[in-house]
């Protein structure tokens, strides 16, 4: 049997990571300068791009939105504390939607 917690250090916290760096890069971002902004090794940044890592989610909606955002927010230096904006969105995903294997209740909201 999986955890909740497992699920989402597994496949959602990495999918939240890959979908940031895609959208730093999208906006002219060097590899070098997102893994700096994501405090993540540049190998990691890589393998989020190239979908080896953090492939199995797709994020659409608000939560696509707030990624978006966050990134922009990075770009601009703007991001005081990123684990508390990494949280917000996973927080807002199992809201949205059963991504962690049970109630959204259950996954430690």
């Amino acid at each position: 049997m999986q955890a909740p917690c497992q699920k989402i250090v597994w496949d959602v916290l990495p999918a939240i990571r890959a979908a940031i760096a895609v959208e730093l890069v999208k906006c002219g971002v060097s590899q070098v300068d997102a893994s700096k902004m994501l405090e993540i090794a540049p190998s990691a940044v890589s393998q989020y791009l190239s979908g080896k890592r953090g492939y199995r989610i797709e994020f659409e909606g608000e939560v696509k939105s707030s990624i978006e955002h966050l990134a922009q927010d990075l770009k601009a230096g703007k991001v005081d504390n990123l684990v508390t904006r990494i949280c917000d969105i996973c927080k807002q995903l199992r809201e949205e939607e059963d991504r962690c294997g049970s109630r959204p209740t259950e996954c430690g909201s």
